[in-house]
């Protein structure tokens, strides 16, 4: 952090940008070449200056912790200032790289595969992405697209999720759109109905179609599928997708607690022995990342689901973050991670999208107060010293619980200086500050400050 004399000086948004500014400096600095630009994962504390001991990953491409992973960056910093020749320079590499390797690619997905792809070449090229969005079109079969992800033992069939499966292939056609856009997300929907389960409730979808156990949440589970749902049915005019939409909605709230003004549902069912919490407060398994999906029942024109507005709902999994005790640690297990995909990174940035969402000033207010709560422990919790600024995550049940250094977009620095960056120049621009928007949240912010996908309503 800046020195007590300094930061009592600076403005809440200089403190933020300059420390997310000093983070991407240290990803920046992690960057390697070799055919095309490339990023390791973690960094270890003793690891050589050099890199020489670290080769790139299999998936050294992808969004989740890969080079595709840089784009949002990158978008977000042209936002409120040009882009330096270095940075130019990466954004040339990343396009082509993923450009090239698109044709040749299998494995589909949003964050392991060619919808990642999509959304960094459209980020950083716009139309460049055609090339990625052809391959998935190619790649289509009735079931959906087969994954390269090893998931379950065996098995190469069709994946359901947001990561890794259909409901992320399709929400990126939707986002991106083009000639290929209809028969991407037709085809991943239809898949989808065929594969869900029928509860009491309403439907259900598990990670594959013959996985048991379920991450019901946002990434994993039934709430990303059912978003994907409603999104591709508003943009096809298919109301039937919508109606498995509201179904899949109905199983979530079945399965879920609406106490105390809020809305949780479990981390697994049945609940898993690795995860010590029952329920957690992230965008991945949590009501961060659910309240995505009755904005996209919103979007879709539905108003109610089992008798509660879809607006209530949404506001109840706010609420539920807002009162849970995260940012803090209060006991090991609860909030170790500060990144975007599990931890306070991803809550500040769900924070701010309902912020610039919502129609209430006093509402609005309470949502940006958790925002700036979620970037003052950013601040806190930052390793500044001579190797740079980055975050150490924490994992309790190793020894030593300290985990090294994280690069990547869903679970580094890289995705942290993206949300720092974005706080900073909310407050120094206000509500109406555009929004760089992203396949998996775009119809959560107001069409008018989109500023990513092509504006297709208003």
């Amino acid at each position: 952090m800046p020195d007590n004399d300094t930061s009592a000086s600076m403005n809440p948004y200089d403190i933020y940008r300059e420390l997310g500014e000093d983070a991407w400096s240290w990803v920046l600095d992690q960057v390697r070449e070799d055919d095309g630009p490339w990023l390791p994962e973690t960094v270890s504390e003793d690891a050589a200056r050099d890199g020489s001991d670290i080769a790139p990953a299999k998936d050294r491409d992808c969004l989740y912790a890969g080079i595709a992973g840089l784009a949002p960056v990158l978008a977000e910093i042209a936002r409120y200032r040009e882009p330096t020749d270095r940075e130019r320079s990466l954004a040339a590499g990343i396009v082509a790289r993923l450009s090239a390797k698109a044709e040749e690619r299998t494995e589909p997905s949003l964050y392991d595969g060619l919808a990642g792809d999509v959304t960094a070449l459209r980020l950083l090229a716009p139309g460049s992405e055609s090339v990625a969005l052809r391959r998935l079109a190619e790649l289509a079969t009735p079931d959906g697209w087969r994954t390269t992800v090893e998931f379950e033992a065996g098995s190469d069939a069709p994946l359901n999720d947001i990561i890794m499966g259909s409901a992320g292939v399709v929400l990126t056609a939707v986002w991106a759109g083009g000639e290929f856009a209809e028969s991407i997300a037709t085809t991943g929907c239809e898949a989808l109905l065929r594969v869900a389960d029928r509860t009491s409730a309403g439907l259900d979808w598990g990670i594959g179609a013959t996985t048991v156990s379920r991450a019901p949440n946002y990434s994993h589970g039934t709430a990303g599928v059912a978003s994907a749902l409603a999104v591709a049915g508003k943009a096809l005019g298919r109301e039937d997708f919508v109606e498995a939409a509201v179904q899949g909605a109905r199983h979530v709230l079945s399965v879920g607690s609406l106490d105390d003004g809020g809305f949780v549902v479990p981390h697994t069912i049945p609940p898993s022995r690795r995860e010590v919490e029952p329920v957690t407060y992230t965008w991945c398994h949590g009501p961060a990342g659910t309240s995505h999906l009755f904005t996209a029942l919103a979007h879709a024109g539905v108003t109610e689901v089992a008798g509660h507005g879809v607006g209530e709902l949404r506001q109840r999994c706010l609420t539920s973050i807002l009162t849970s005790g995260l940012p803090e640690r209060l006991r090991p297990g609860f909030w170790d991670n500060d990144g975007r995909c599990c931890g306070t990174a991803g809550v500040g940035d769900v924070l701010l999208d309902a912020a610039q969402d919502c129609a209430d000033a006093d509402t609005a207010a309470t949502l940006v107060r958790g925002a700036r709560t979620m970037g003052d422990a950013l601040v806190k919790r930052a390793l500044r010293d001579g190797a740079g600024t980055r975050w150490r995550f924490v994992e309790y049940r190793k020894e030593p619980p300290l985990l090294p250094p994280n690069t990547s977009w869903m679970q580094g620095a890289a995705g942290i200086a993206a949300y720092l960056l974005r706080l900073a120049r909310f407050l120094e621009t206000g509500p109406r500050s555009p929004v760089v928007d992203r396949p998996d949240q775009w119809w959560a912010v107001p069409g008018r400050l989109r500023t990513a996908a092509v504006r297709t309503e208003g």
